[in-house]
């Protein structure tokens, strides 16, 4: 039975095997940055807070983006899909956070929970032929021999959540007001 807390974020298992513990750890981060996004504007998405450029839209392009590269082109190395296929990423290194302000939140919410959904699927794809200690089919650095592996790959995701939601909590109250967690 999955728990939720309050926010209706699934609690991680205290008691899972490690895929179990990876995959609830990374669900309850993208709850959280589902959670910091509910219910704003397109105008509040893109609100900007001190002197950064960053937005909340930005941030949720940015992990959709962080998603498909992670799970679908590093470890099963595919080529990107659209919308990254296509971006000039020497013209503008961050169009991900760039472009965001061209959608309206439920376009961005589709795309990242899109990727979300692709992500999961190439998890359990994976772990038909291997385990978590397998090799991503790509290299993700340039110039870089070194690889990772599944369980390296969702414990970066873990991060890269935690620490963009850090960047949620602060842009989110600056928008409305709205604080928590």
């Amino acid at each position: 039975m999955t728990l939720l807390d309050e926010q209706g974020r699934p609690e991680p298992p205290t008691d899972g095997d490690e895929l179990a513990t990876l995959n609830g750890f990374l669900d309850f981060q993208r709850a959280t940055l589902a959670w910091k996004i509910s219910g704003l504007t397109a105008e509040q998405l893109a609100q900007t807070t001190a002197k950064s450029e960053m937005t909340l839209g930005g941030l949720v392009k940015h992990l959709a983006y962080v998603e498909q590269q992670w799970f679908h082109v590093v470890l099963h190395d595919r080529e990107p899909l659209e919308p990254w296929k296509s971006v000039d990423w020497k013209a503008d290194y961050d169009w991900d956070w760039h472009s965001a302000a061209d959608h309206t939140p439920e376009e961005l919410t589709a795309l990242w929970q899109d990727e979300v959904d692709r992500s999961r699927r190439a998890v359990v794809e994976a772990l038909e032929t291997g385990d978590l200690g397998q090799p991503a089919k790509r290299k993700p650095w340039r110039g870089d021999e070194r690889t990772v592996n599944l369980r390296w790959i969702l414990t970066h995701m873990v991060e890269e959540y935690s620490r963009h939601n850090g960047h949620a909590d602060l842009l989110r109250e600056a928008v409305d007001g709205q604080t928590g967690e």
